[in-house]
């Protein structure tokens, strides 16, 4: 409890977790939505937001609001298949690399160079048009997480490098205990602050590419989620039309998205460094 109070004396903690309420809150009620995501023609075409129809309907005749709330909850799962597998590997690398040395070090290292070398954007999109016919949330979710991880194993692994030096680790080296005990227990603390931290900065990247190549319409454009709903929209010419209902509720749901993600980022790691935290909150 303590925590969190002190947490929520950080403004970007509190609009973060407010915002983040309110997506989540979005992606819950598509549970109970009265249309089928899949289907066209459900309600009248081009309606102004109402009473009826709060955000408006575009023009495959789908309510926006409901959609949007599949939207949300398809683009946040594919965020999080993305993320956790992604600092699965980083950390997996990260942590081999910098304890073993030597040439398994430097293997991990040059697959991790390579990636941050090449041009990732290019790869994903080839991909994306090679198993386009097959692509649903899992899949997408499990490419991003591919390419996603090179650099926080980097940083793990510089980590571990630095805590390989200090006194403790030979400590327990000598005292017998084991290497997936020692890094497991003495390394892992060290690095969970920076893990969790990338996790949500990979979240943000994740939702960004879904986006990115969405727009492109490089994926299953009949599976709601925020890239496939501004695709549709700019495939229509919404903003000619003026029908602005329609590709500002993608839009505005990204941006306060991306802008809570990066601040509860921030908020939270500079909370997990106790020299920042004690500028903040006090000793």
């Amino acid at each position: 409890m303590k925590t969190l109070r002190d947490l929520f004396r950080d403004y970007r903690f509190c609009f973060s977790f407010g915002v983040l309420v309110i997506i989540l809150t979005l992606a819950f009620l598509s549970f109970f939505s009265p249309y089928d995501p899949t289907l066209w023609n459900a309600v009248p075409r081009d309606m102004k937001p109402s009473v009826e129809h709060w955000l408006g309907t575009d023009s495959n005749g789908q309510d926006i609001f409901w959609v949007a709330t599949f939207a949300v909850r398809n683009s946040l799962i594919i965020s999080l298949i993305a993320a956790l597998i992604s600092r699965v590997i980083a950390i997996l690398v990260g942590m081999v690399a910098g304890y073993k040395g030597g040439s398994t070090d430097r293997v991990l290292m040059f697959i991790s160079d390579s990636l941050l070398v090449i041009p990732l954007f290019l790869i994903m999109v080839m991909l994306a048009m090679m198993v386009r016919e097959y692509m649903n949330l899992v899949v997408l979710g499990v490419m991003l997480a591919v390419f996603g991880w090179a650099w926080d194993a980097r940083t793990i692994r510089s980590i571990i490098l630095s805590l390989r030096e200090r006194e403790f680790t030979q400590t327990a080296v000598l005292s017998g205990t084991g290497t997936v005990k020692l890094v497991w227990n003495e390394y892992m603390p060290f690095a969970t602050p920076f893990v969790f931290s990338t996790l949500i900065n990979n979240m943000s990247w994740a939702i960004g590419l879904e986006i990115t190549l969405a727009f492109l319409g490089l994926v299953d454009l009949n599976i709601p989620t925020l890239g496939t709903m501004l695709n549709w929209a700019i495939t229509y010419q919404a903003i000619l039309l003026g029908r602005w209902w329609w590709v500002l509720t993608p839009v505005i749901l990204a941006l306060l998205l991306f802008i809570a993600l990066y601040w509860l980022s921030v908020s939270i790691s500079e909370y997990l460094d106790p020299r920042t935290r004690i500028q903040r909150v006090g000793a």
